[in-house]
């Protein structure tokens, strides 16, 4: 899927981000921390930005009051990102997480999107979203599983991580 990249933003300022908790619309209540957790992983991983701990976004989060972490406003971006010391807030949503069934057949599936906002306004600078997994035609001729849901959602947050880095 296609995704959005503000062309006034030098994104080579950005050096430290707070990731926010995700929002969850799955019907497995403990996708968004686990994405969460896949994400800052992968996302440290990368060693092209600090990631600012989750216990640290949490304290802040709380301080600063903001009332929807999954969901901040403008402002709140702004007050948070100065109190935490961050470039950027990333917030995120889980769409789909979990089992997709297709008459004898089953596969994992996930759908995810982030959204960046920039420390100074809060405003969005890039968003994108990826759906990896499901059940394909050969599940379908053979009655296969899919992939392991962790691989599933490794590879949609590599899919996003690499929109975020082109």
């Amino acid at each position: 899927m296609e995704h959005f990249r503000d062309p006034n933003m030098d994104f080579g300022s950005i050096q430290s981000v707070a990731v926010m908790p995700f929002g969850n619309l799955s019907k497995d209540t403990q996708a968004a921390e686990r994405v969460r957790d896949v994400f800052n992983t992968k996302l440290l991983a990368t060693g092209a930005l600090y990631v600012i701990p989750v216990g640290e976004v949490s304290r802040v989060t709380g301080v600063a009051g903001v009332m929807n972490p999954t969901a901040p406003t403008p402002e709140e971006v702004v007050k948070l990102a100065k109190m935490i010391k961050a470039d950027a807030v990333i917030t995120g949503m889980v769409r789909e997480y979990g089992d997709v069934r297709s008459g004898s057949s089953m596969a994992d599936v996930i759908s995810l999107s982030l959204q960046v906002m920039e420390a100074q306004t809060g405003r969005v600078v890039w968003s994108a979203s990826a759906t990896e997994g499901g059940i394909g035609f050969t599940d379908r001729l053979l009655g296969g599983g899919g992939r392991p849901l962790n691989d599933v959602t490794e590879k949609a947050v590599d899919d996003l991580i690499s929109k975020l880095f082109q």
